[in-house]
């Protein structure tokens, strides 16, 4: 067999084989294993028990971020089923548990408002191919290095987008048209106040009061399952008149969901991305809490988000909307003794018989029961301690906190993050610059006779420069290097060159051939192997080869200059004291 031999566009065959054996690797390893397995069947029972517990305390989450994202309570529950279960088995976390949020209800409500549910479903499958093609491209690695204050910033924003769109429920009015959630609750304000009904701010209150007192108290109850019940019992019992969320499916709906017309999905573009992103995003940041939580556990973040996206292909399908990984529900779970995701498999078969046998019971939770757990939800959302930590750390990092929030509540979450991330590059960007510098360093030891010491001081001048030589920093560096006056050579030495960009190799030739106009000779010392593409990218380190000008460190930089000076006559006589100066 020739081993040479090519296909139709010209690959070698073997090179093609090896390709496609990669590919497929790559496919393989973000499927579900033996070793997953084998981690099931170490303690079912627990996880059963674990699985039991995280679906008591996602059913009244998963009632109420359906209601809020504007396709139902039923959308909601199926999204927890049917998207919990895939994520479980697909996903790259032992300990996830995935279904509807609050941060992805922010995202979906503008999508309602201007395509219908048919955008929504729409928009959860093209986040599905989104997060499975970033899988493929082992993106996931790449995702998680959002900083801090951005992530806190948009939680921040989000729980307050969350608390304000609970508003009208809470108080019992017809919500106002809009995607300004701050105007509508203004509205629902004003309504109220013109016309006071007190039955649903009651339940509303109640809940949210019982759901953050008892989290304080006893954190290991469900108090918002409690609380809706009781409440539920409540209305039923005074017949107070409040809005239900309806009637519930006895079973999932049939893959049969309305989408929309193919010509539409280019507008949807833009959401399906942020979708995406903020899947991704969650779901990675719940992991990392997860991991957190236990001992010796670690997430594959590729993984990860390949189960997310398969479990927002399949979500959709069922009248479902686009899901993420819970970190409260998450929470729960590690808390509860999980130790494989055969618990968050459990959690989504609990609330499929939830769904199947009591559905009539559901369908009479009042609206307000809810929006008092979505109230409750956003507060406990803001973590306190951490948002005081990044305002107290520094300026910057308040400022990023701040913006992001701001940028969340009044614009969208893609904007928010967008901001922040501009922001945070450019003060990050700003404070290594500033930690870069450049400095005059002495060229022999202090055990150097003085009048030799003054000689070379009057003749010779050497820069070390310390840090990044990029473009926030390099014109300062030339501005500092051109200043050098009243000496015959300068040294400039580049050990201490952290990274060079083609901004600072242009302005160091610069400096070079200012200098050398003035008649200054240039010498280069202790330049580090990977920075030499960036210096061969400008001409300057050919130059300075063939010019014999360019050494491994100093010493040998300095017996040049002497031999330089001694050469056109300043330096009368060889010098014969040994250096000792590293590069």
């Amino acid at each position: 067999m020739n081993t040479d031999s090519k296909d139709a566009e010209g690959v070698a065959v073997p090179e093609r084989r090896a390709r496609s054996r990669a590919a497929w690797g790559r496919v393989t390893s973000l499927l579900p294993s033996r070793g997953d397995l084998v981690t099931i069947r170490r303690s079912p029972a627990r996880d059963l028990l674990a699985g039991g517990t995280v679906a008591i305390v996602a059913l009244p989450l998963a009632l109420g971020f359906g209601v809020a994202s504007g396709l139902g309570a039923a959308a909601g529950l199926a999204t927890a089923v049917v998207a919990g279960a895939i994520a479980a088995i697909f996903g790259g976390s032992n300990y996830q548990v995935s279904g509807p949020t609050g941060a992805m209800t922010v995202v979906l409500v503008p999508i309602v408002a201007r395509y219908g549910a048919g955008g929504v479903l729409t928009v959860g499958l093209m986040a599905g191919v989104l997060l499975i093609g970033l899988a493929l491209a082992r993106a996931g690695r790449h995702i998680r290095l959002i900083p801090a204050p951005v992530v806190e910033g948009f939680t921040v924003g989000i729980a307050a987008v969350i608390f304000l769109q609970q508003i009208p429920a809470a108080l019992g009015v017809a919500a106002g048209e809009g995607e300004n959630v701050a105007l509508i609750a203004w509205q629902a304000v004003r309504d109220f106040a013109a016309a006071p009904a007190w039955p649903a701010i009651t339940l509303a209150g109640a809940v949210a009061a019982v759901m953050l007192v008892g989290a304080r108290w006893k954190p290991q109850i469900p108090f918002s399952l409690l609380a809706v019940t009781v409440a539920t019992g409540a209305a039923v019992w005074a017949r107070l008149d409040s809005p239900v969320i309806g009637a519930l499916p006895a079973t999932l709906p049939s893959p049969s969901i309305d989408f929309l017309d193919p010509a539409a999905i280019p507008g949807l573009t833009g959401a399906a991305v942020a979708v995406a992103a903020l899947a991704a995003l969650e779901s990675l940041l719940s992991a990392t809490v997860a991991d957190g939580m236990t001992v010796g556990s670690r997430h594959d973040p590729d993984r990860e988000l390949f189960g997310q996206g398969l479990a927002n292909l399949a979500a959709p399908l069922f009248g479902g909307v686009p899901a993420t990984a819970a970190i409260a529900r998450t929470a729960v779970n590690v808390r509860s003794g999980a130790s494989s995701r055969l618990a968050a498999l459990a959690h989504a078969i609990v609330l499929a018989l939830i769904m199947f046998a009591a559905a009539p019971l559901v369908a009479h939770i009042p609206l307000a029961a809810l929006a008092g757990v979505l109230l409750a939800t956003a507060v406990r959302m803001i973590e306190v301690g951490s948002v005081r930590v990044l305002v107290r750390a520094s300026r910057s990092d308040a400022a990023i906190l701040v913006l992001t929030a701001a940028v969340t509540l009044a614009i969208d979450l893609v904007w928010a993050v967008i901001c922040g991330l501009v922001v945070a590059g450019a003060l990050a960007l700003r404070k290594i610059a500033a930690s870069a510098r450049i400095e005059t360093v002495p060229l022999t030891d202090e055990d150097h006779h003085l009048a030799e010491h003054a000689l070379l001081a009057e003749h010779i001048v050497a820069y070390r420069i310390d840090g990044p030589l990029f473009f926030a920093a390099a014109h300062r560096f030339l501005l500092t290097l051109t200043e050098t006056a009243d000496v015959r050579v300068a040294i400039i030495r580049l050990s201490r060159v952290t990274a060079i960009d083609a901004t600072g190799a242009l302005v160091l030739r610069d400096a070079v051939e200012r200098l050398e106009a003035r008649g200054v000779t240039v010498y280069l010392s202790g330049m580090r192997p990977e920075h030499a593409k960036t210096l061969e990218a400008v001409d300057l380190l050919d130059r300075f080869r063939k010019a014999g000008k360019l050494f491994e460190a100093t010493p040998g930089a300095i017996a040049a200059a002497r031999s330089h000076l001694t050469a056109i006559g300043v330096i009368p006589r060889p010098q014969t004291a040994p250096d000792r100066v590293g590069a």
